[in-house]
């Protein structure tokens, strides 16, 4: 199940990072989507950032396992990335 884990946020990561990074509204949406993804619930994720978006039925299952991925993750690592994210925004901030 580790790997599996690992693999769905390394691949929702990059479709993220290569798929919307590229403007700034993008990024934003990225982040916000990664810090609720980290820190919230599935449903604040189709509140928050992809309340403007027609998520499927399909699409709410495969979040909702990604969401329990990452919320197996043990707490030493869940934190390294929630500090990662904060390093991010901080670095945006200042930019």
């Amino acid at each position: 199940m580790k790997g599996s884990s690992t693999f769905l946020l390394v691949a929702v990561t990059l479709l993220c990072t290569c798929g919307l990074a590229a403007e700034e509204d993008s990024n934003e949406f990225f982040l916000d989507f990664l810090q609720t993804l980290l820190v919230g619930s599935p449903e604040e994720l189709y509140e928050g950032p992809l309340g403007k978006y027609n998520v499927n039925a399909d699409a709410r299952t495969a979040l909702t396992k990604l969401k329990s991925c990452i919320d197996d993750l043990q707490p030493m690592h869940k934190g390294e990335l929630v500090k990662l994210l904060v390093q991010v925004l901080s670095s945006k901030d200042s930019a």
